[in-house]
């Protein structure tokens, strides 16, 4: 992987591969990560100050207008390049809602941000994983050629439901699963893989203290089953560990 997009890279999980990547860089060339709030990103911009090839970009996913900026942005930066790897990973949760407290307020906010925000974002980065993958034409397909992952929850999965509530969450992170199976189709032609990853239940401000993983648990094994992503993941639906969901 020569260039990376990391949305929502302040905090949590997207936190955790920035520093991950910048600890263990290999050939990475360019690490662009976007914040939405500049009062909560002194952290991040503390540990990636030293690193010149870490480019940081203030962006809210859901003003669509400033996707196509970034998308010049990026093409300036890496000289023409592309995009390798696009993780849309920045996202909201609403807290446990049973159908007599849920808003559509919270409904419309979780759909915008968790499924609409990452298809649009997708669709501005498309040129840019477009050149990325013909300048790896002869790599398989994977994240060292150009890939769109979703990062996902468990809480999407329709046959793993056996709580209820939630309705805002996962709602929108069904959708955006299967915006993922139809992307995988749309942009297979063109060398890019597209793949839903579900990090674990994360000991983040989201996942609370009492998740099971801690960041630095999730992030590493993300990044190896990253790398290990081949096509008959492609459409798919995986957790942080590469083990296949249901949908």
């Amino acid at each position: 992987m020569k260039s990376i997009l990391i949305t929502g890279a302040n905090r949590g999980i997207g936190f955790g591969l920035v520093k991950h990547l910048i600890e263990n860089p290999g050939p990475l060339k360019y690490l662009f990560a976007t914040y939405r709030n500049p009062e909560k990103m002194k952290e991040l911009q503390s540990v990636v100050c030293k690193h010149e090839n870490v480019y940081l970009y203030q962006l809210d996913i859901t003003n669509f207008k400033d996707h196509d900026l970034l998308v010049q942005y990026i093409d300036k930066k890496t000289n023409g390049y592309g995009l390798n790897v696009l993780i849309n990973n920045a996202g909201v949760s609403s807290k446990f809602t049973r159908i007599n407290l849920v808003k559509s307020e919270q409904m419309i906010e979780n759909f915008m941000t968790n499924a609409v925000a990452p298809l649009m974002m997708s669709k501005a980065m498309l040129p840019l994983l477009k050149k990325a993958s013909a300048s790896n034409a002869s790599s398989a397909l994977g994240v060292h050629r150009a890939a769109i992952i979703n990062i996902s929850s468990v809480l999407g999965s329709i046959a793993k439901n056996d709580q209820g509530g939630f309705y805002p969450y996962r709602s929108s992170k069904a959708a955006l699963n299967s915006i993922t199976k139809s992307l995988s189709i749309d942009v297979k032609n063109d060398g890019i893989l597209v793949t839903s990853l579900h990090p674990g239940w994360v000991k983040t401000d989201m996942g609370g203290p009492k998740a099971d993983l801690s960041v630095d648990a999730s992030v590493q094994a993300i990044v190896n089953t990253l790398n290990s992503l081949n096509e008959k993941h492609n459409g798919a639906f995986i957790q942080y560990d590469g083990t296949e969901l249901p949908w």
